[in-house]
């Protein structure tokens, strides 16, 4: 059973619009150190940047520049490794560093002839390969649905979509998500979930159907914005502009 307030599906591509199709980025201008604990929420100025990692994941830190996300673990190893680099060096067919018998260059960056066991090698690659799911990129876009006629609804409002919310790549956990009417405080939706794992979706991802009609259509720009904030680190999403509020006879 679900607590209160988590998710009951998953999330939804987007279905071809431009509305539809922006998955957004959350841009910040500081750069954190990857979050292990739950936080309380983080004034702006102090958000965590585009290259902070989710919860269970720190740079690897292979060069001070690597911001590749591992387990710590795994950066425990590169620092091992990096420290005891000179006495795995000899002078050889690879020049000055090549590595003595059982050991290989690590690869983990573009030149980085750091010599490791090839166990190791092959997970640097791996981590490589598997970095980007693992940031908190507070991942956000919007899809429609429908819901079917019930009889004597003399609505007709059956076939008018309505808007869905979706994330990804948020931390597992909770997260506010609302919808807010453009240049206003003034809030038209807003609920806290649970993200969690979905098949096909980074980290932390939820969909939640809003009821609100997708008002959405030629000559009628966006007039409200949906936002996502994950609790856990205070990371907010970037606002995805939509469309509410229409007329509906």
């Amino acid at each position: 059973m679900q607590a209160a307030g988590s998710i009951t599906e998953g999330p939804q591509k987007s279905l071809g619009s431009p509305l539809m199709n922006r998955t957004v980025l959350g841009l910040a201008a500081l750069t954190a150190a990857c979050l292990g604990l739950a936080l309380a929420a983080v004034p702006a100025a102090a958000a965590p940047g585009p290259e902070t990692c989710r919860q269970g994941f720190v740079w690897r830190q292979a060069k001070p520049s690597d911001l590749v996300c591992v387990i710590p673990g795994n950066r425990d190893q590169t620092a091992l490794d990096n420290s005891v680099r000179q006495t795995r060096w000899t002078s050889g067919a690879y020049g000055a560093h090549t590595c003595l018998s059982g050991y290989v260059w690590r690869n983990a960056f573009d030149g980085d002839d750091v010599c490791v066991h090839p166990k190791v090698r092959d997970q640097a690659a791996a981590d490589n390969a598997a970095s980007p799911a693992r940031k908190l990129a507070a991942k956000l876009w919007v899809s429609r649905y429908t819901t079917p006629a019930r009889m004597g609804d003399k609505s007709g409002t059956a076939d008018i979509p309505k808007l869905k919310i979706n994330g990804s790549h948020f931390n597992y956990g909770r997260v506010e998500v609302y919808v807010r009417y453009g240049g206003t405080r003034r809030v038209a939706y807003k609920v806290v979930l649970n993200a969690s794992a979905h098949p096909g979706f980074a980290g932390g991802s939820f969909g939640r159907k809003t009821g609100l009609f997708d008002c959405s259509g030629p000559g009628k720009p966006a007039n409200a914005y949906a936002q996502a904030r994950d609790l856990v680190s205070g990371r907010w999403s970037a606002k995805v502009p939509i469309r509410i509020g229409c007329a509906v006879l």
